[in-house]
């Protein structure tokens, strides 16, 4: 056998192919066909033929194979021997049953799997047919072609694999109950395995403590096997329960009636009757098994989102399939189109479970979802629709500013102190996160906190994007927002920037100098202007403010799936402790704040901890918050005086402050609305027929996002 060379990539496709110069025609490689080489050397050799297949057009050249096979028949047995052993050695059934699903059922293992599988180059020295096909299909194109391949080519591929079986006759060494079965066998195998292990995860603690636990089976006391009573659609827990248990025991009657009938040599003959209602039955359990999977989603929505769990749920149904799919090739009068639908499907398997994107799109999309949903419950409240709740925004924006204010010198304060920059780091982080729990505490509002939790309100209207009635409601939503966002930015700057103007006149009387010392002055006058890298700090705490939205999010998701609000108000020691009505008042209190805690906290360390970090890593990131800065920059004017009117630097540095806050605003409403669009599956073609209606609300109609209705619609 001519060398083989691997080329070996972590990120691409992996080939196979003789080094250069030995150059090679189908009819050589076929001669090289030899069953008794080693099992690596024979799994390369298919891998070759494969490749060559891909050359050209792959379903002329499968064309050739056949055609070339059927001309020759000193060839043909040299394959149909490779081929036998091939099938004679290898372990199909692992194929069948293990390929596409995880061996653990947790997400963190298969997001290793999967990164592991992208870095590290495969062997083909294995007896796992699972870990081989990886090896014969790493085509992105192999299922098109595969799916294009005529009837005639079809039947001249199974004609050698049926010779190749018909050579594991008792004869041969081979097993009786696999020579009756013959292909079968290893199917049977697979759906067994299958069913282990979907009985396992319908059994195990995270689907019993939700499915329930009690099985009401009876029992014939003759053969002691369970009388099978109907399964009916609306008999709950209890048929899921039943569904689960019988799931093994059904297969292996299944496969007892199969191998009697092809042992009474009534193989041409159709199936009995009894493994029909077997096989029918079977269908039956394997629809209740994944409907009690499917319906453990709307749990979730209300007790909150397990990643793990989503993923052993959709685990779990995609076993059931394969069941489902195996049991129809088996019972199939003509095998060969099922079996090309189930080779075409495995290796469209093959080819997801090679993206690690596709993983993170697949189960996160669950938890986006419900992440936007938690954060629309909370950006309602920031959405004005009327001249009042407009109002109402401007004074609670008002009370935002006032708080801000005493934030701005706060922060002075604590980088006077001359601390190392990561304590000077977090003090300031410290400041910012208490400043905004109080903001949230007296229910007023700092305006750019809410693009990221008023997105996800406004995507939950998208329930039908091919709708131009939703599609106007939406538009609505978008000009309510723009509108509140403005009163929010208007209310917190018009307060902020007055009220420090003030507190330093008052300084300068009461004291005799400002709040705040020249050299500062003039260090946020550098920093602050439109000159530097003002607009790109903008932006990243445009990011930051919408993970701040992504991290209140997952708490309030992770204090409602660990129930803690039911721990607060049930747990014997803490009703002891402060009593019946204080736990029943305390479980309520961090149930309706713990998302608003979680987001200010988050954010307010960020502000103050990540330019730290980032300037550790020599990173050319800092943070610029449109309020903050209108402070910082109203306190330099109050320390250097009407003279830093005629100084170009403070204009420059006024002129930062709508570029600071539109950013601040748009990249954070940008990516929340992303993530909220995804979470709802919105496709590409129906975001281009939302932003033409946005535009041509523009055109018709601009004031609708500056001032409110003059009544309520």
């Amino acid at each position: 056998m001519p060398l083989i060379s691997r080329r070996f990539h972590p990120l691409k496709r992996q080939t196979w192919w003789p080094r250069p110069g030995n150059g090679f025609e189908l009819s050589e490689l076929l001669d090289q066909a030899d069953d008794q080489a080693p099992l690596v050397e024979r799994h390369i050799w298919l891998i070759r033929l494969l490749d060559w297949i891909r050359r050209g057009e792959p379903v002329s050249g499968t064309q050739n194979v056949v055609r070339l096979l059927q001309q020759d028949a000193a060839r043909r047995a040299k394959v149909v021997a490779l081929l036998a052993a091939f099938w004679r050695d290898m372990d199909v059934a692992a194929l069948l049953a293990d390929f596409g699903f995880s061996p653990r059922s947790s997400f963190l293992n298969e997001f290793g799997e999967r990164l592991r599988r992208q870095a590290l180059p495969m062997s083909p020295d294995t007896a796992d047919l699972a870990a081989l096909f990886n090896l014969l299909f790493d085509d992105p194109d192999d299922a098109a072609w595969l799916q294009a391949l005529d009837d005639a080519t079809l039947e001249g591929v199974a004609s050698l694999w049926a010779e190749a079986l018909a050579l594991q006759a008792p004869g041969n060494g081979a097993h009786a109950d696999h020579s009756a079965l013959a292909w079968r066998e290893p199917f049977y195998d697979a759906m067994h395995y299958l069913a282990t292990q979907v009985r396992a995860a319908g059994f195990s603690p995270a689907f019993r403590s939700r499915v329930g636990t009690r099985v009401d089976v009876d029992f014939d006391a003759a053969d002691d096997t369970a009388v099978e009573a109907p399964l009916e659609a609306d008999a709950g827990k209890g048929s899921a329960r039943l569904a689960f248990r019988q799931l093994t025991r059904v297969i292996e009657r299944l496969h007892e009636l199969a191998l009697a009938h092809a042992r009474s040599g009534a193989t041409g003959a159709p199936w009995p009757a009894p493994l029909l209602h077997e096989a029918q039955y079977l269908r039956v359990l394997l629809d209740h098994c994944a409907e009690a999977a499917r319906g453990l989603h709307g749990h979730l929505e209300v007790q909150g989102i397990s990643v793990d769990l989503v993923f052993q749920i959709d685990q779990l149904c995609e076993r059931c399939d394969r069941i489902a799919q195996l049991l129809d090739v088996v019972l199939a009068e003509q095998a060969t189109p099922g079996m090309r639908e189930l080779v075409v499907g495995l290796v469209k398997t093959g080819q997801r479970r090679r993206s690690v994107r596709a993983l993170f799109t697949q189960h996160y999309a669950l938890l986006a979802r419900k992440v936007a949903e938690r954060s629309a419950e909370t950006g309602e409240h920031y959405i004005t629709r009327s001249k009042a709740e407009y109002v109402d925004m401007l004074k609670r924006a008002a009370g935002g500013g006032a708080v801000l204010a005493g934030t701005t010198f706060l922060k002075f304060v604590v980088l006077a102190i001359g601390l190392s920059p990561f304590w000077a780091g977090m003090g300031a982080g410290v400041n910012y996160a208490i400043s905004f729990v109080i903001v949230q505490l007296l229910h007023w509002t700092v305006a750019t906190k809410q693009p990221a939790m008023t997105a996800p309100a406004m995507a939950a209207k998208l329930s039908n994007t091919k709708d131009d009635a939703a599609i106007e409601a939406f538009v609505d939503e978008v000009a309510h927002l723009i509108r509140s966002q403005t009163a929010g930015i208007v209310g917190n700057l018009l307060v902020v920037a007055p009220l420090v103007l003030l507190m330093q006149g008052a300084a300068w009387l009461a004291l005799g100098k400002p709040l705040i010392g020249e050299h500062s002055a003039h260090h946020v006058l550098e920093t602050l202007t439109l000159l530097g890298p003002t607009a790109w700090y903008a932006a990243f705490t445009g990011v930051l403010l919408f993970v701040s939205s992504l991290m209140a999010g997952w708490v309030e998701n992770w204090f409602v799936l660990h129930k803690l609000d039911s721990a607060m108000r049930w747990n014997p020691h803490i009703r002891a402790w402060v009593g019946v009505a204080r736990a029943a008042r305390w479980a309520t209190w961090w149930r309706a704040n713990i998302s608003g805690l979680a987001a200010n906290v988050s954010l307010g360390l960020m502000l103050g901890l990540v330019p730290v970090i980032a300037g550790f890593m020599a990173l050319p990131l800092d943070v610029r918050h449109v309020t903050l800065s209108t402070g910082q920059l109203m306190a330099a004017l109050g320390t250097l005086g009407p003279g830093a009117l005629h100084d170009p630097v403070f204009w420059w540095c006024a002129a930062a402050l709508p570029v600071t806050g539109l950013l601040n605003v748009g990249v954070s409403f940008g990516l929340a609305l992303l993530v909220a669009l995804r979470s709802r599956s919105v496709r590409v073609k129906d975001r281009a027929r939302l932003r033409a209606a946005i535009w041509r609300r523009v055109r018709r109609q601009p004031l609708s996002f500056l001032l409110p209705p003059r009544s309520a619609s």
